[in-house]
């Protein structure tokens, strides 16, 4: 609303392009309730772009929303046209595991009319965060009875609000992504030697203070699995002192009226990481069969991060 009122000949004059527009098209629908000149609303899926088309229609917005099917990267939009504005909800519980890079920086290269403002993006920029993490279930079932080496090619992901997962220590930013700059970051990433992948390494203090909270909760959580008290006394205290792997979540930050980053979505508490009411997941790759054990208050632990940030789409 705050983009659309600002536009100097006002929001009838203003191209909207959903990206990922989805069955119900309501991002499209709210541009085009505003008062968008014309909306373009692109949706990979077949039968999701019909019921989009039959929502719109229903809403009486057919005159203002043309739905196109397939990718985005692949479509031109009618007439050659380009957005002014581009709302994106493409982003994944880790942020750009849903193709948010290669689409966006596509978007930034042929659909938006001035790609390097930020106030032109909706989000403007995205983000992950990580911490190491303990988990109970992990601590619970162990082998020979249990192989989590089954199913670690896939990471759990767990509701942003679920307690049988808690941090080591606060979280850090391991990606960290501006639309208007995406151009940027793919010139850097393949500038770097190492064919368009990107680095990062993060330390970790495990915290002492942490560790205590997380045994309480974890005594909780044990019961509720009508543990006995000697299994929930035994296990609460090794899970909080174990890691099982890396916990990611995403968080997203929208411009205000003056293109400041006035809006900002968390889907877990920040900066602290804690648990909260999200959309999104919280995403934990099983480290191994086992998870590391013994861990105290004062221990590092040594995170490398790589991601891939192609120049171009594939």
């Amino acid at each position: 609303q705050d983009r659309l009122n600002s536009a100097k000949n006002g929001p009838e004059s203003q191209v909207v392009l959903d990206l990922g527009t989805g069955p119900f098209a309501l991002f499209a629908i709210m541009a085009a309730e505003l008062g968008a000149g014309r909306v373009y609303a692109i949706e990979a899926s077949k039968e999701i772009a019909a019921n989009a088309r039959k929502v719109i229609a229903e809403q009486g917005f057919a005159d203002v929303i043309t739905v196109l099917e397939g990718f985005s990267t692949d479509i031109v939009l009618p007439d050659n046209a380009r957005a002014d504005i581009i709302v994106a909800e493409i982003i994944g519980s880790i942020a750009t595991e849903e193709g948010a890079y290669a689409t966006i920086l596509d978007a930034h290269k042929r659909l938006m009319k001035n790609p390097t403002d930020a106030n032109n993006w909706i989000p403007s920029r995205i983000q992950t965060w990580a911490a190491p993490a303990s988990y109970t279930l992990h601590s619970l079932f162990a082998p020979p009875e249990f192989d989590w080496t089954k199913i670690a090619a896939e990471p759990v992901r767990f509701s942003c609000r679920d307690y049988a997962l808690e941090l080591l220590d606060d979280p850090q930013c391991v990606e960290d992504i501006s639309f208007a700059d995406i151009d940027k970051l793919a010139a850097k990433a393949n500038g770097s030697g190492g064919g368009g992948t990107m680095k990062k390494q993060l330390s970790y203090v495990a915290s002492g203070e942490r560790i205590q909270a997380n045994e309480a909760t974890f005594v909780e959580e044990y019961k509720k699995g009508q543990l006995s008290k000697a299994q929930v006394a035994e296990l609460a205290p090794k899970a909080a002192h174990s890691c099982t792997g890396v916990a990611f979540w995403p968080r997203l930050m929208l411009p205000g009226s003056d293109g400041a980053e006035q809006y900002i979505i968390d889907s877990r508490s920040h900066p602290d990481g804690n648990q909260r009411r999200s959309h999104w997941q919280t995403v934990l790759p099983i480290m191994g069969a086992e998870p590391a054990v013994g861990i105290q208050g004062g221990d590092r632990i040594e995170v490398s991060c790589e991601f891939d940030a192609p120049a171009g789409v594939a």
